[in-house]
């Protein structure tokens, strides 16, 4: 009986890291909200690990896994996009009742990500790969923000945190994201049935590549392994490899 409630335990850490996640932001700490998220996505991938490696599946558990994402990477990435909206230079004034509502356009990342989430649990041909990106995904891209712009350790970083403190650009990214996460776009998952290069060739180059990316560029390399994703993701669409 325990062991059926390890996966569970797990997927609950990611929703207490999620909600922990939004706690950071309401206190304008947005670098632990990031760091929160971080933790979440690390909880999500192990949740799934655990009930694969003890052969556990449960439609509770699948639900629980749903709504945990739905927070941690789909609210609490609004909130930091929230925030930063805030932040912004040059952010517009579009006064509704004596509020300016233009940083609430952060929160199309949490709708989308619940039509994301709901057409992943009844879509059954994403048992292997992905149709839309998916919310963890989301969720880093837009959780690493912060981070580069509280960073100082290239000018890569001082152009990136320029693009960062442009409302517009966020809007944009909010937008582009949102539409990539319901989008009938197949995409490959990090998941291994065995470890054959034959049969894993597109996710042995994208983790090594990440892995030289977060190396050089630490944080900031978050968006450019998205960007890497979506494209080796493409380049095996086309190749039509599994």
């Amino acid at each position: 009986m325990f062991k059926k409630q390890i996966p569970n335990s797990i997927t609950a850490l990611n929703l207490l890291s999620g909600i922990f996640a939004i706690v950071a932001t309401f206190e304008g700490a947005l670098l632990w909200a990031g760091f929160f998220i971080a933790l979440g996505a690390f909880f999500d991938f192990f949740d799934g690990l655990a009930a694969r490696m003890l052969n556990i599946k449960s439609d509770m558990g699948k639900e629980m896994d749903s709504l945990a994402d739905l927070v941690s990477f789909g609210v609490a990435p609004g909130f930091i996009v929230y925030q930063l909206m805030l932040q912004s230079s040059n952010i517009p004034h579009w006064i509704l009742f004596n509020h300016n509502i233009a940083p609430y356009l952060a929160f199309l990342i949490p709708v989308f990500g619940a039509f994301r989430l709901a057409k992943f649990n009844i879509d059954t041909r994403q048992t292997t790969s992905f149709i839309g990106l998916p919310t963890p995904a989301t969720a880093l891209f837009f959780g690493s923000l912060p981070f580069i712009l509280s960073s100082t350790f290239s000018l890569d970083s001082l152009f990136l945190q320029n693009w960062i403190a442009n409302y517009w650009i966020l809007l944009s990214l909010v937008f582009l994201i949102s539409i990539l996460m319901i989008a009938e776009l197949p995409l490959f998952s990090l998941k291994f049935s065995n470890f054959k290069w034959h049969d894993n060739s597109i996710r042995f180059v994208f983790l090594s590549i990440s892995i030289a990316l977060l190396i050089f560029l630490q944080i900031a390399a978050f968006p450019l392994i998205i960007l890497l994703y979506i494209i080796l993701s493409l380049i095996q669409n086309l190749s039509g490899k599994n």
